[in-house]
Order: C-alpha cells, then structure tokens, then sequence
C-alpha cells in the first residue's frame, strides 16, 4: 500500500498526470496478469517473487545483480515490461526472536539458532509452510528443533503471538515494522537459503510511449528508500496513527 502511493504520488506530483489507484489485487500473479491485459500500468514488485512466482525459476546460486538481470531482461522480452533501477532495500523473509532470548542464548545467524538445543515454538504466514522458498527448504538448510507442528496465522497477528509469549520465533518480513517497535532480533541467513527480493518498479513498455515523462519521474526513487525507512514507514500505518497516503507523502518528502 505505501509503495503504491509513493509511486502514485510522484507520478502525479512529476509528471503531471492523474493515476487510478488499484490497490490490493491479490498478489503477484493477479498484478501481472492485468499487466499483461493492460489494465494497469505501474506497480511495485520484487525480483525474487518475479522470479520463483512468474518465471518459475529457482534462484540457487544466484547474487542479487543475477536475479535482477534475469527479471529484467525475460520481463522485456517475453512481456514488453520494465524492471527500473530498485528502490534501494529488499524486503526479504526475516526469522524474527525476541532480542532477550538471543542475547541469553548467544545467537546471531540462523546457524547458530539450528546448532543450539533449544526447541521453537515457530509462528509463520499460511504461504510460508508452502513456498519453494519457505519452511520445507529452509529447515534443510537450517535444521532448528521444533517445539510442536508450526503454528499458520495471519501474518497481521505473528507478532502478537510473540508478545503474548505463544511463539519463539516467526517468519516476518525484513520491513515489518513491528521489528523494531519490539526489540526483535532477526537471525542473519548465514548460509543465504533465502532468494534476495529487491523491491523495484515495474513498468509497462507503452507507457514511456503514451508518457515519456513518466519513466524519469519514476527513476527518481531508484535507491532512494532503504529498510530503515521502510520499516518505520510500515510501523506508522501498522500502529493506525497514519495513513498510507499520509506516510507515502512524508517519505517523498524526505527522500
């Protein structure tokens, strides 16, 4: 939702041009197949979620220049998109603990979560338990003891799960505000099982046609936005103290 109005917004205050907002499509297969009927124009993706979801390809081996050249130049070539420049921060999967217990147990990495005899309790999305890149793979990469079958939530309450003491560990978002605002820990994937998922625009290739403007307003968030300000950003709206609209205004405005 931010990245959708930040990108709205700059379209409308660079380029000059009114923009229909679509918000909550229903995820990536839904954006890119209205891409593809050329009902919408412009929107935020992630080379990663490009890649395993769209093109069905495994990212394994790959750096995070690879997958974005991949996305860039199958996107173009087989659709007619753009991947722009990325926005400056990924927004990767993030196995969160509580800071006290990963101080108490010396933990740093997922490694050291996995070579520790410590049982989780362990919080994850529905989408998670399921995905190439989720909790199957991951616990061969990193073989961490379980305390009981995972717990599937909405991702809105994993970390009210971990407030009240239900969870040891969730699968979140690098962004997730909610990292901050509670001291969490998010345990370095040492062993680099999970795909890099730079956030970046796409863009369909009529538009710079229709709008030449329209690209180089967009080009200008190209690095501008780190996990920083993302994480603070997602807190604001997160916590009801603002809106998405009200958040993307003072991130452009800062940035």
């Amino acid at each position: 939702m931010i990245l959708g109005e930040v990108v709205a917004q700059q379209i409308e205050r660079c380029a000059g041009l009114p923009v229909e907002r679509r918000f909550q499509l229903g995820g990536t297969l839904m954006a890119h197949q209205a891409m593809q009927a050329g009902e919408i124009d412009v929107y935020p993706e992630y080379t990663g979620t490009a890649l395993l979801t769209v093109l069905k390809e495994s990212p394994r081996g790959m750096t995070a220049a690879d997958v974005r050249q991949r996305v860039r130049t199958v996107y173009r070539e087989r659709y007619g998109m753009e991947w722009l420049d990325p926005l400056g921060f990924q927004n990767t999967f993030a196995m969160a603990v509580p800071g006290s217990l990963a101080r108490m147990q010396g933990w740093r990495t997922l490694s050291d979560a996995a070579s520790s005899q410590f049982a989780f309790r362990l919080g994850v999305g529905y989408e998670f338990e399921q995905r190439e890149d989720g909790l199957p793979g991951l616990r061969k990469v990193y073989p961490f003891q379980l305390n009981g079958a995972p717990r599937s939530m909405d991702l809105g309450l994993l970390y009210r799960a971990v407030e009240q003491g239900q969870v040891e560990m969730v699968a979140g978002n690098s962004t997730d505000g909610a990292i901050a605002r509670m001291g969490l820990v998010v345990l370095e994937d040492d062993r680099g099982y999970f795909p890099p998922y730079e956030a970046a625009v796409l863009l369909r290739g009529d538009v710079s046609e229709r709008h030449p403007r329209v690209r180089g307003c967009l080009e200008q968030l190209s690095g501008r936005l780190d996990e920083e300000s993302m994480r603070t950003a997602n807190e604001q709206v997160e916590s009801g103290q603002h809106s998405a609209e009200d958040v993307a205004k003072r991130v452009l405005a800062q940035r």
